[in-house]
């Protein structure tokens, strides 16, 4: 028996309301290019439209012009989405209060994840989004897993609760340790004053 090895998300479908409200939110709010749209080809009352979230890959909205928005919290049931994040960039984050209180978009606030920081809104249609912010920016040759990764195993050597900023420190310079080299005969810690 063989694994189906994944390589990243590909695309995330949802089912949308009308053209227009996918189009102002996705776009309009969510500042994600609309780059594609053809009929769903599995049901031809319906258009199939494509965001791209910032990274190349697609968030794709059925629509139909017979359905209209209804912003009742979606199911959190099991095997339901509870919600969908997104990264944002530290300065975009920072204005990320401010530009939804000025759409009257009701928020969860700045949340502390201790790698990173996160904000909670329903879009039109009920689904919670999340936009995030990484506290860390990974080394050269790393990504972020690669950096949480390191510091989960910190965290749980030390018998901490949660990843914390220190832990996320730490992983960095353990990544940098291991991936580049030095002339130098002690990497240790040193104080030259």
């Amino acid at each position: 028996m063989k694994k189906l090895q994944t390589q990243g998300v590909h695309h995330i479908t949802l089912v949308g309301a009308d053209r227009q409200t996918s189009i102002d939110f996705w776009e309009g709010v969510l500042g994600m290019p609309f780059v594609f749209d053809q009929p769903n080809l599995d049901r031809a009352e319906e258009s199939h439209l494509y965001f791209d979230p910032g990274d190349g890959r697609l968030i794709t909205i059925f629509t139909n012009e017979n359905r209209k928005p209804d912003a009742t919290r979606t199911s959190t049931e099991q095997g339901a989405v509870h919600h969908i994040a997104f990264n944002v960039s530290r300065v975009t984050f920072l204005q990320a209060v401010e530009r939804l209180d000025a759409r009257g978009i009701k928020h969860s606030g700045v949340k502390d994840r201790g790698f990173m920081d996160s904000i909670y809104f329903n879009d039109p249609l009920g689904l919670t989004i999340e936009l995030a912010s990484y506290r860390f920016e990974p080394p050269v040759g790393h990504t972020h897993t690669d950096v949480l990764f390191e510091a989960h195993k910190i965290r749980v050597e030390r018998g901490d609760y949660n990843i914390k900023e220190e832990h996320l420190a730490d992983a960095i310079e353990l990544l940098v340790e291991r991936s580049q080299a030095t002339l130098s005969a002690d990497r240790s810690p040193k104080n030259p004053y």
